[in-house]
């Protein structure tokens, strides 16, 4: 995502519109593919909760995130987004009261060490950056623990689909009052296109469908392999310089991932 959102920039979409056009044709794409399957809608309190996930969740973590770049530097930023696993894994523990076992502290903490060097830059921020980076960790956080009660019952697919009307519904009213900010070209179009099909329903899709199988805990490690590819990415093409701590930072996190994954230490 982070390679198609800068074309997307590139070709004059801001953040808001880019918000927007990624929820809205997702959620869009997801109702054609409920509609042909057949597929029920989540309902009563499930419902409410997928709404607030989407609604809240989300665009509250975005907000959070991109408000954070503004007083933080980007390094910083997304190394305090990707507590989450951290937080994920304690709090999954906490309120399952299961114990928490070396094996997957060990690679809560691999990847968080790896991520940090594989993010590299500047790690300097204010006061406020600080705070609103590790508020967006932990409202995503709540936002993998809440989908993970909530998904089991309405499957991935739905609630994946309600989420993101939600959020398409809160950006969009965004945009309706700053105005939007639309791509100029075929190039940027297929940009948010890609954005919003692969980086998003896709990814929420398979995301869902994972946690449903792994549990929150390792759902949430397993994903830190996503800074990892987007440098590999970026180097192959963006040019972007891959510099020798990133090659060291993606081996730990691909590491600790291979360590979990081999290990059986998951949710029975």
């Amino acid at each position: 995502m982070p390679i198609f959102g800068k074309l997307a920039y590139a070709d004059g979409v801001d953040v808001p519109s880019l918000l927007f056009l990624r929820f809205g044709l997702a959620g869009a794409l997801m109702v054609v593919v409920m509609r042909m399957r057949g597929m029920a809608w989540p309902r009563g309190r499930n419902l409410l909760l997928l709404v607030a996930m989407g609604g809240l969740g989300y665009v509250g973590q975005s907000f959070c995130y991109f408000a954070a770049l503004q007083y933080a530097s980007a390094g910083l930023t997304a190394l305090l987004l990707y507590l989450y696993p951290a937080i994920v894994t304690v709090l999954s523990a906490v309120l399952a009261r299961r114990r928490l076992s070396a094996m997957r502290m060990l690679a809560v903490l691999a990847t968080l060490f790896g991520t940090g060097l594989a993010v590299g830059g500047s790690l300097a921020g204010s006061t406020l950056g600080i705070l609103l980076g590790a508020t967006a960790a932990l409202i995503y956080s709540v936002y993998i623990l809440v989908g993970e009660r909530v998904t089991p019952v309405s499957g991935a697919m739905a609630s994946a689909t309600v989420i993101m009307l939600a959020a398409a519904l809160v950006c969009g009213l965004v945009v309706l009052v700053r105005g939007p900010a639309l791509p100029g070209s075929a190039l940027g179009w297929a940009a948010v296109v890609s954005i919003a099909t692969l980086s998003t329903a896709v990814a929420v899709i398979t995301f869902f469908a994972g946690m449903a199988r792994l549990g929150a805990a390792d759902a949430a490690t397993l994903s830190t392999l996503e800074p990892v590819v987007s440098i590999v990415l970026a180097a192959m093409f963006l040019d972007e310089a891959l510099g020798r701590w990133q090659i060291v930072g993606g081996a730990i996190v691909l590491g600790a991932v291979i360590l979990l994954a081999r290990s059986g230490d998951g949710r029975s």
